[in-house]
């Protein structure tokens, strides 16, 4: 037999799911019946256009999913200060011969689908995230069968990355580390390209300042070290910020770089101790977006190192796009009137904005 759960956080309704605070006991209880009820029926609508499932060689089908509100801390909803979850529930049992699971998100899935499972009660190493249009690869389910036992799988609707599509049996769990690795380290590319415009800002201020690969070295690798610290830690758990405090220390950073660009000529070694620190910062940021994965003991390692290593590489295309843009202009004084200043003042109102935004909006 198997369990199969399709888990929903509520704020993926809201037009900017990152910007809303998750949905608490206290204002869960405030909902009403009606709210109660128009939640569980939007949470219908989007597995039902995002979502399809395969056993076997059988057809992809959506099962009839049983949906309802759970705590993500205590499954009762009963604390106050409970994140609130939606879940929908299918309990199957599998017919002889079907020895295969997999998942589909669908063309028109307006978030990827995560495909993470147990078996036996065991975690299984490989997690896919699913871009809309992509298979999951093919879950082994033979080892279920000879066990009789329950294998929970979870498809938590969440925003950003995917894996490719594979045709074999996962053959237990070999591979899976490597098949997770890969996957988030396309989420943490797209995190920052095309996704992550404050931290692609604050990229282009480390830039600007000097075109010189000695202080873009230095820069890069002091911003790379600190938030590959914090990104760590919050990721274990170790450390946690409100986002709130967070996502206005990110965008005042962007200001900060900006207008040290207008008022320094050149590169300074004391920059070093600025970017270290706010690099800091934007680790909690990135950690935000990887620690909504919820990935277990299992495939965390794999995870983590996918990730930040996926943001690397969205740090070192951005450079590399803004040095093949500007290496055209040879002279450094009118690379700094036609391209630094006025490219920094940019930076800076934009940094301005979202800080107010993020503070006071």
């Amino acid at each position: 037999s198997a369990v199969i759960m399709a888990e929903i956080d509520p704020r993926c309704f809201a037009e900017d799911p990152e910007e809303v605070p998750f949905l608490q006991k206290e204002a869960f209880d405030k909902l009403g019946e009606d709210g109660r009820a128009e939640l569980l029926e939007k949470s219908r609508n989007l597995i039902d256009k995002s979502l399809r499932i395969k056993f076997g060689q059988g057809q992809w089908t959506l099962p009839d999913f049983q949906y309802e509100f759970l705590s993500k801390e205590h499954e009762e909803i009963v604390v106050e200060g409970d994140v609130i979850l939606i879940r929908g529930t299918l309990r199957k049992h599998l017919e002889e011969g079907v020895s295969s699971y997999q998942i589909k998100a669908l063309e028109d899935a307006p978030y990827d689908l995560v495909f993470s499972n147990l078996l036996a009660g065991k975690p299984q190493r490989r997690v896919n995230v699913l871009w809309p249009g992509e298979e999951s690869f093919v879950l082994d389910l033979s080892g279920l069968r000879k066990e009789d036992a329950a294998g929970p799988s979870e498809e938590d609707e969440k925003s950003s990355a995917a894996s490719t599509p594979e045709n074999g049996g996962d053959g237990g769990d070999e591979g899976g580390a490597f098949s997770t690795f890969l996957s988030f380290l396309r989420q943490g590319f797209v995190h920052v390209v095309p996704m992550g415009v404050d931290h692609i800002l604050f990229v282009l201020g480390l830039f600007l300042l000097s075109r010189k690969w000695r202080p873009l070295l230095y820069q890069v690798s002091a911003f790379t070290l600190a938030h590959t610290i914090t990104l760590g830690l919050a990721t274990l758990g170790l450390v946690s910020i409100d986002a709130g405090i967070v996502e206005p220390i990110i965008a005042a950073s962007i200001v900060f770089v900006a207008l040290e660009n207008i008022f320094l000529k050149e590169y300074r070694p004391y920059r070093l101790i600025i970017v270290f620190g706010f690099g800091l910062i934007h680790g909690l940021g990135f950690a935000g977006a990887l620690s909504a994965f919820e990935l277990d003991a299992a495939s965390l390692l794999s995870g983590l190192f996918g990730f930040n290593l996926g943001v690397e590489f969205g740090q070192l295309a951005v450079i590399a796009l803004a040095l093949a843009a500007t290496i055209g202009i040879k002279d450094p004084q009118t690379y700094r009137k036609t391209i630094v200043i006025p490219g920094s003042v940019l930076i800076a109102l934009i940094g301005c904005f979202w800080t107010i935004e993020r503070i006071f909006l």
